[in-house]
């Protein structure tokens, strides 16, 4: 295909993956304009809350200023007074790293990479900053400075993924200079800290994925075994099939927050659902939270697994420290190196899941509702020492299992290596 060819596919695929992003708040969205207003009420409407919750969910800041008439139906505290929503609807960002990081490979399989790339990209960030100054009013405005760059970043972030995972050489001379030229500046460093860090980050991240994966798998526990009060707050609201339907859209978007408010809930300190509010493994404190049927999910702190979930990421440390110990080259490392590289790997996991917590949290309306999920850094600093501390025992483990090994291979390998013996002659007659 020609320069001209390419262009325009990337252009159109960066056009169909906002389509996609912006489309699933806004069809729901169109759909209520038209049956519940008949056509009548204003559609630009439903376009700017379609536009805001999508700036929203790639951590983009709202401001609400609400009418006067409105708080006093509403009756929420502190709602009378200009408020910020900042929590993520992370699903929203979720589907543009995925589209993304797709965009990417596709375009480091054309015949002009770095040109696709940099279309798609750019059409993105366009389309982005248009739909952020459509969406501004007084009554909900996105921070202008984050509603211009974020979705445009986590865009092209995932799209420079896309091209590395392509495996194909797109960026052409100076990519490859400068490739040469960290790879030279690695070779200068120290290589037992080089495969300190690198052990360091392998484990870590792996550390970080287990006690991810048992959030998810507990936070489908907890939906499973108080599906009955989920079913409940969905009736109790009464929205209908159209805001049933919008209401299932917007838990869907959250729940890559509410797998890791789970693993902050295994990790210990937990997560908060509003001001004075606790949820954690010792005890569960909650005081008047929204009737988002996602909540009903909540423990109630009367039964569960309690202070058992934190063998997760014990557990979860021993063993790696156990397969690190595995991949050491030194038949002997030093007590430095298997402190250093456990406590490493607890530093990794714990920065990982307080940038995850970070990037979860945020304020969800006015008063109390300012404060909704985890707090980062008890997350990183918890997730650090409970999976750096027994990553030193599992080192320390692993080497007293290995020295055996290595001596029984050598033993049995020692025979084969010595020359057979020939048998002593006898008395001649």
């Amino acid at each position: 295909m020609n320069r001209i060819t390419i262009a325009l596919l990337a252009a159109l695929e960066a056009a169909i993956s906002v389509a996609i992003g912006l489309g699933i708040a806004l069809v729901p969205l169109t759909i209520l304009w038209a049956t519940g207003s008949g056509l009548s009420a204003d559609w630009t409407v439903f376009w700017r809350a379609a536009a805001d919750v999508w700036l929203l969910g790639h951590g983009v800041d709202l401001t609400i200023t609400l009418p006067a008439a409105f708080v006093s139906a509403l009756a929420l505290p502190g709602a009378d007074a200009a408020f910020t929503v900042s929590i993520a609807l992370l699903g929203f960002a979720l589907l543009t790293i995925v589209l993304g990081v797709g965009a990417g490979r596709r375009a480091g399989h054309s015949a002009h990479p770095v040109q696709a790339a940099a279309i798609v990209v750019a059409v993105f960030w366009g389309l982005a900053a248009l739909i952020a100054v459509s969406a501004r009013h007084p009554i909900a405005s996105p921070a202008a400075a984050t509603a211009l760059l974020l979705p445009g970043l986590v865009y092209a972030a995932s799209v420079l993924t896309g091209l590395a995972l392509s495996r194909r050489a797109v960026l052409g001379t100076l990519g490859r200079r400068l490739a040469a030229a960290v790879r030279s500046w690695v070779d200068e460093l120290n290589p037992v800290a080089v495969r300190l860090i690198a052990e360091s980050l392998r484990g870590g991240t792996i550390a970080a994925a287990v006690i991810l994966a048992a959030g998810a798998l507990l936070f489908c526990l907890s939906l499973f075994t108080r599906y009955a009060t989920v079913i409940g707050l969905y009736e109790s609201l009464q929205a209908g099939a159209l805001g049933g339907i919008a209401l299932t859209l917007l838990q869907l978007a959250l729940l890559p927050n509410a797998v890791i408010w789970s693993a902050s809930w295994v990790v210990g300190p937990g997560f908060a659902v509003g001001a004075g509010s606790s949820v954690s493994p010792g005890a569960t404190v909650l005081g008047p939270v929204p009737g988002l049927p996602l909540l009903g999910a909540l423990p109630d702190g009367s039964a569960g697994p309690g202070f058992l979930v934190l063998l997760v990421p014990i557990l979860a440390g021993f063993a790696i420290g156990m397969l690190l110990r595995q991949r050491m080259t030194e038949a002997k490392p030093s007590a430095p190196i298997l402190v250093g590289q456990g406590l490493a790997a607890g530093v990794v996991a714990g920065v990982i899941l307080g940038m995850l917590a970070w990037i979860s949290a945020g304020s969800a309306g006015p008063g109390r509702l300012q404060e909704v999920g985890p707090n980062p850094w008890l997350v990183a600093a918890f997730a650090a020492l409970e999976v750096g501390l027994p990553a030193v025992l599992g080192l320390y483990a692993g080497a007293v299992s290995v020295l055996p090994s290595r001596f029984r291979r050598s033993a049995q390998a020692k025979p084969e290596s010595e020359p057979a013996s020939e048998p002593a002659a006898g008395p001649t007659a």
